[in-house]
């Protein structure tokens, strides 16, 4: 079920999310203050493939203070309408019972794309 589930994903519209995250992670590794951010975006972009069956996870303390911070550099840039679009995206897809199962995914993409830093992504 969750190769089907992924794989409607990607025709849908999955495939061109991971491209668009791919891309703009290229775009931010071009500098080297923005390595950091462009693999958190990778992150998002890994996700974006194959999202069900994935598990967000929480790695706890191992970035410290400077994860925390990050956190909060990441949603003054843009993590707050990443966060936002994807939430939008999965109360329109919940309104339907076709959509539910990716709503919540758009739900995981949501959460993750608020605070990157200090989680990780786990493929069961």
């Amino acid at each position: 079920m969750k190769f089907l589930g992924n794989l409607l994903w990607l025709i849908f519209g999955g495939l061109l999310t991971a491209i668009e995250y791919l891309l703009a992670s290229l775009v931010l590794m071009l500098t080297i203050i923005g390595i950091p951010f462009g693999l958190q975006t990778l992150k998002l972009a890994r996700l974006a493939l194959w999202p069900f069956g994935s598990v967000v996870t929480d790695r706890g303390n191992s970035g410290g203070c400077l994860s925390v911070l990050m956190n909060l550099l990441w949603i003054l840039v843009g993590g707050i309408w990443i966060s936002l679009s994807h939430l939008a995206f999965g109360l329109l897809l919940c309104l339907t019972i076709v959509g539910i199962p990716f709503g919540l995914q758009h739900f995981k993409m949501a959460a993750l794309a608020l605070t990157p830093f200090g989680k990780s992504i786990a493929f069961q």
